[in-house]
């Protein structure tokens, strides 16, 4: 089972194990999810889709040899826009899914985030950093869900025993992101291929490490595969700052663009950086995909995309 499998990572996910012969159920609210993203797969004998809200409740019939907890808004607008939803998704829909993987003897996979460190003061970031998290600004809602809901995998875990494994994800970009999706890579490919100006927060110093998709998805199968609880970082240690993107996607979309700047959201993280030395480790998993390669075939898709959507 994928909860959130209609989402922009999850529906990666139930197209790999797919591939790979196993059977998948795909759980989504289609809150911020869409069904676009999972019509390839619907012919599919091995896929079902359930529309469901997995914070109230999580049942399923036959055999469950893991639950892979994707659900969550995951881009600040969704969950600034989607507040209690989020924090429910975190608390009671991680307590759902624990509770049916435990049931059925199932491994549970946690995708958590590198946001559990917040605005970090170690650099780069390691899993026995405890992280930097205003509990009351307005992306806690977000940040201490996962934060809760990496206590409560760990609880279950030392508890009852329960066969758990978490992942810290770091910014993911690719295929399927929606064109909306407010995210950083999103919004530069959205605004250089309609020709707008790129709008950076703050002065562009700040610092992200953008992971593609695809090399996501290696990692979380790895996890879901291994006996490791974790947690352990997933994402690309590439570093760059918002500006030294923004000017790599105009270049490679050839678009003669400003840079507009605006200011930077509250408790925004200055440097974001995964130390990754535990994955390459435990799981023998590193990123192949550098982010030139990576925004090129996302520009494509993206291209793609606003040549057939309707205004």
């Amino acid at each position: 089972m994928v909860t959130g499998g209609a989402g922009f990572v999850g529906s990666h996910l139930c197209s790999a194990l797919l591939d790979r012969g196993d059977e998948v159920v795909c759980v989504d609210n289609l809150s911020t999810g869409t069904t676009t993203n999972v019509e390839r797969l619907a012919t599919h004998s091995g896929f079902s889709f359930l529309r469901a809200d997995v914070s109230e409740e999580l049942r399923l019939d036959g055999p469950v040899d893991a639950v892979a907890h994707l659900a969550c808004p995951a881009s600040p607008p969704d969950y600034l826009r989607l507040p209690l939803e989020t924090l429910a998704v975190g608390s009671r829909g991680t307590e759902w899914a624990l509770r049916l993987a435990e049931l059925h003897g199932g491994r549970f996979l946690l995708a958590s985030t590198s946001e559990v460190y917040g605005d970090p003061t170690v650099h780069p970031q390691s899993e026995s950093y405890w992280g930097n998290v205003n509990p009351i600004g307005p992306r806690s809602v977000y940040d201490e869900s996962k934060r809760f809901a990496e206590a409560l995998t760990m609880a279950h875990h030392r508890a009852l025993g329960a066969n758990v494994g978490i992942v810290r994800i770091f910014n993911t970009y690719g295929p399927q992101m929606r064109l909306d999706d407010g995210r950083v890579v999103s919004n530069f490919v959205t605004q250089a291929l309609s020709r707008q100006p790129l709008t950076v927060y703050g002065n562009g110093g700040q610092t992200r490490s953008i992971c593609y998709v695809e090399d996501l998805i290696r990692g979380l199968l790895a996890m879901l595969d291994s006996p490791h609880t974790g947690p352990l970082n997933l994402g690309n240690p590439t570093e760059l700052t918002v500006l030294e993107l923004a000017r790599m996607i105009v270049e490679l979309t050839g678009a003669d663009l400003d840079i507009v700047h605006r200011p930077l959201p509250q408790d925004d993280p200055a440097r974001r950086k995964p130390d990754i030395s535990k994955a390459n480790q435990v799981l023998g998993w590193q990123p192949t995909i550098q982010p030139e390669e990576g925004l090129r075939r996302t520009i494509d898709w993206f291209k793609t995309q606003l040549e057939t959507s309707v205004p």
